[in-house]
């Protein structure tokens, strides 16, 4: 069990604080700006998906938030994350520029398979 509760806080530190770090970028500089025109989306999207994954990742790594709130961003950022992959896919970008996405996904999977683990130990 402790090696579920390393592998829960490591993988969910990383991905909260990648999500935490692409959120501020969204938030400060021109070149989210940029790809997210280069996307074809509207600014206010931008906005509007970096509260989203603050709110997410705070939802991930508060030990006090309820199941359902951890279940929901859980679900939240899955969604995003395959999006984010066919709105690069769609424009055209690059397959190899898709690695981040990908590894957030692995980073969020192990996450989500060691939280469920840990909660089934809980209410045993």
């Amino acid at each position: 069990m402790k090696k579920d509760k390393i592998i829960y806080w490591t993988t969910t530190g990383l991905f909260s604080l990648f999500m935490l770090f692409s959120a501020f970028g969204y938030f400060t500089m021109d070149e989210m700006k940029e790809a997210f025109v280069h996307l074809g989306f509207p600014d206010y999207f931008r906005i509007q998906l970096g509260t989203a994954k603050v709110l997410g990742a705070l939802a991930l790594i508060l030990p006090f938030v309820p199941k359902p709130f951890k279940i929901f961003a859980y679900v939240g950022f899955t969604i995003n994350l395959f999006s984010a992959i066919i709105a690069h896919i769609a424009v055209g970008d690059p397959i190899s520029g898709l690695l981040s996405i990908v590894f957030a996904l692995v980073l969020l999977g192990v996450s989500y398979f060691t939280y469920t683990k840990l909660q089934a130990h809980t209410t045993q």
